[in-house]
């Protein structure tokens, strides 16, 4: 076959995603799609990996994925008439400790938030369902009977086939060389046997992915690591349809293959394979055998099932799996380059995802944005800290080290810190702070009292910052605290058409006053919040944008792809231009008054208000808005300053009480004030009216904005889901998000975030009450509400107001 000279889309990669996707893009959209091989199909990680299909993820999206990846696999056979080696043996995970049995609770609850049923099962049935299985050490074990197994190579020739058979052509021993640009988009792809001229790639080149991304000047922050597996010859007495074992304790896994059994595992101390370049001609490749390596998870493995001491090897499969720095898949649009999407990085997770991330990255592909809330697996959650090889493949080899180990909530990784430091990191530090990371920033969360141990101790529980925390959550209520959030991702848009291009991506009213700050959600074409964020006008052409650290890529991708066409408007990010000190509490402005001349009265300086101020010698952007729903200021510094203005607002402060406060109080601080996360409680699934927040959205104005007709759509029908608040007085439980909400007994949705409010003295949760009749006013407050907490139900109070300070009076003070 002969290579075309022009496609509407290249693919690149013939693994399981890059036949997911091309089958996708040509069943569902009819597109025009060419993929290309620089081998045969499969010659990646695909040929080599062990094939468990698992669905339940803490994503309600991607677990989503994950269950269209299942029923895809069950059906395709039908469709192509070539199997797929789709059994469903259902799985099961033990636990051997309370700690591993509390967090599958949680699971187990998760997976029934989700509308999937996933059971706890004593010792004595898991002997029953797995009879040479050694159950002595056992707690009990998760049952998940819809996962399940899957040959990837035949899943994969099977998706291949599929996308032939509705247009696709596919190429194989094409090796791509590299790209045609202009504009900084693709116009079109270099190969080995010719040019292709198109409109958009998919790169789902697998561990070449990266790669592949920097012959456009694309970052795909992955490292290929060595993963070792065996597979024995029979064993008398395990039944074909044996359930496949995830054993995390001891590290392992399990499954049923030909009669013998594949195992495999996740080591604390994984082998990177190269920060370099994988070589091309890597074709059905394999590493040498490392049994003293691998002898680790076969001691495990024999204590787990004994018969293994005795049954012999039939082979070893050593080869690279992509991982990525946090465990999650990369997919979608690069933030470099607006017409080159990404699939890449599963994390040994590519045979359970493929069906589902073809789906969705086939759907992104043509609709320029995601069809869900995908911000977990989102390629624009990294930053230029990712273009570092080496703390890249440190992070990855710590992550691939927590593949097994207990998730204990608010859990910080360790490695490749401190990265990047607010010009306070060594005064707050000296303050006894104990930091947490953020996108490569060391942000304070919280400050251990003299005779506290300044680390995190982390456990199921109630952990060791909780009563620390208490205090500084009271500190800002009562007098002031002082919070570095220096690490907030900062941008100016500036131009002559400034103006016109927030206009149409804000979907509140950002043309205001010089002065004047709008807070404002951004929106995708189906009315969902893709960001939350602060415009402040500094002049007629200049705005000042401020956004959550996690999201500094995102945001300002998003802005930058929705800047009209010719319009004179220039987005700059300016994060690491300003330090931001926020000063928050009922003294907040005695501290301020202290250290400047402006005027800082209600009248003088109003909610809602940006000024230029003087403070140590220095002219600070003072913001006059919150998130811990106190009177305060959110003070922006030329960040060589920092230093200077904390020393004085400290020396200020010191009659006022003022201390610094870290991020776990903030977070405390906002679940009593009822604002919005986004990520949580806010994301690309929610509309402003479904979050509460219709009153930020310009509709009664005649401006056009992203998401105006789907909103408009929506308007004057019942919402079928609504944002609440609930309570629960039981001190001993602990909310963390995904618990089930329960009305009158019946599942109605489930928590999107949850924590501990210190002034109400009682747990906090917040998430969104379903009911395909429409969700009224009515309806919430008339039902009787418990939230199911690590599968215990514990009766709840429902909250339609903000449960602190509900008319904001405190705020504007």
């Amino acid at each position: 076959m002969t290579l075309p000279s022009q496609a509407a889309i290249v693919v690149i990669g013939g693994g399981i995603i890059g036949c997911s996707t091309a089958y996708h893009l040509a069943r569902d959209h009819k597109a025009d799609v060419v993929l290309l091989e620089q081998g045969k199909l499969t010659s990646g990680s695909t040929w080599h990996a062990a094939g468990l299909v698992g669905q339940l993820r803490s994503s309600a999206s991607i677990t989503r994925v994950l269950k269209y990846s299942v029923d895809l696999y069950k059906g395709l056979e039908a469709e192509t008439g070539l199997a797929t080696g789709w059994k469903m043996t259902g799985c099961l995970r033990l636990a051997t400790n309370a700690d591993r049995w509390t967090e599958y609770k949680r699971l187990a609850t998760t997976a029934k938030s989700f509308g999937m049923d996933m059971q706890l099962l004593s010792p004595e049935e898991v002997k029953a369902m797995w009879p040479l299985m050694e159950t002595g050490d056992l707690v009990g074990a998760s049952w998940l009977p819809t996962d399940g197994q899957a040959s990837p190579s035949d899943i994969t020739q099977s998706l291949a086939k599929g996308a032939r058979m509705h247009g696709a052509k596919l190429f194989e021993d094409v090796r791509v060389t590299g790209f045609v640009m202009k504009d900084g988009r693709i116009t079109a792809v270099k190969t080995s046997k010719g040019d292709i001229a198109c409109g958009k790639v998919v790169n789902c080149a697998g561990q070449w992915a990266r790669q592949v991304g920097a012959m456009a000047g694309i970052n795909v922050p992955l490292q290929p690591v060595k993963h070792q597996y065996i597979i024995t010859e029979k064993i008398d007495g395990l039944a074909t349809d044996a359930p496949t074992i995830r054993d995390p304790d001891r590290r392992t896994y399990f499954k049923e293959e030909v009669g013998g059994l594949v195992m495999g595992g996740y080591e604390p101390n994984p082998q990177a394979w190269t920060t370099g370049d994988v070589p091309d001609d890597w074709e059905f490749r394999l590493f040498d055998d490392d049994y003293d390596h691998f002898e680790q998870h076969m001691m495990q493995a024999i204590a787990r099932v004994p018969a293994l001491e005795t049954v012999g090897v039939k082979q070893m499969i050593n080869g690279p799996e992509s991982f990525t720095p946090d465990g999650n898949f990369i997919l979608g649009t690069a933030p470099e380059c607006a017409n080159m999407f990404v699939g890449a990085g599963f994390n040994a997770f590519g045979i359970a995802s493929g069906g589902g991330a073809g789906w969705v990255l086939a759907q992104w592909v043509v609709d320029g944005e995601a069809p869900l809330d995908l911000w977990v697996v989102d390629i624009r959650r990294f930053s230029n800290l990712h273009r570092d090889r080496q703390w890249v493949c440190d992070r990855t080899l710590e992550a691939y080290g927590k593949h097994y180990t207990i998730g204990f909530p608010h859990e910080e990784y360790a490695s490749g810190r401190p990265r990047i430091v607010s010009p306070l990191y060594e005064r707050l530090k000296q303050q006894r702070a104990v930091f947490g990371s953020k996108l490569g920033w060391e942000r304070p969360n919280w400050f251990a009292p003299e005779g506290v141990e300044p680390r995190d101790i982390y456990s199921m529980g109630r952990q060791n910052w909780f009563a620390a925390v208490g205090d500084e959550h009271r500190h800002v209520r009562e007098h002031v605290g002082i919070f570095d959030q220096s690490s907030f991702a900062k941008y100016e848009l500036s131009g002559p058409d400034a103006l016109k291009a927030l206009d149409w991506i804000c979907a509140n009213d950002v043309s205001k006053a010089i002065g004047r700050l709008t807070y404002t959600q951004l929106l995708n074409t189906r009315g969902g919040i893709e960001a939350d964020l602060t415009v402040a006008r500094l002049g007629e052409e200049t705005f000042y944008i401020v956004t959550g650290t996690g999201f500094r890529t995102h945001d300002a991708s998003w802005i930058g792809d929705h800047i009209g066409e010719g319009l004179d408007a220039r987005l700059v990010d300016v994060t690491e231009d300003f330090g931001t000190l926020s000063l928050m509490g009922p003294r907040a402005r005695d501290v301020l008054a202290d250290v400047t001349d402006a005027d800082v009265s209600n009248a003088g300086f109003p909610f809602g208000h940006v000024r230029e101020i003087a403070i140590a010698g220095h002219t600070v952007r003072a913001l006059r808005v919150t998130y811990v729903g106190e009177l305060g200021w959110e003070l922006h510094v030329p960040i060589a300053a920092t230093g200077e203005v904390f020393d004085a607002l400290m020396a200020a402060g010191k009659k006022h009480n003022i201390r610094p406060v870290g991020y776990r109080a903030l977070e405390s601080l906002r679940l009593e004030k009822g604002y919005r996360a986004w990520g949580s409680d806010i994301t690309p699934n929610d509309t402003p009216q479904e979050a509460g927040l219709g009153w930020a959205v310009k509709l009664r104005k005649n401006t056009d904005f992203v998401g105006r007709r789907a909103l408009e759509k929506t308007s004057g029908a019942a919402l079928k889901k609504r944002f609440a608040g609930f309570t629960v007085d039981d001190p001993e439980i602990v909310l963390l998000g995904r618990e089930t909400i329960l009305r009158n007994g019946e599942p109605v949705g489930y928590l999107s975030s949850g924590g501990y409010g210190y002034t109400l003295g009682k747990n906090i949760g917040y998430g969104y009450v379903r009911n395909a009749d429409g969700v009224s006013d009515d309806f919430l407050v008339s039902g009787d509400y418990e939230l199911v907490v690590a599968m215990e139900r514990t009766p709840a109070n429902i909250h339609l107001e903000p449960m602190y300070d509900p008319a904001a009076e405190r705020v504007k003070a």
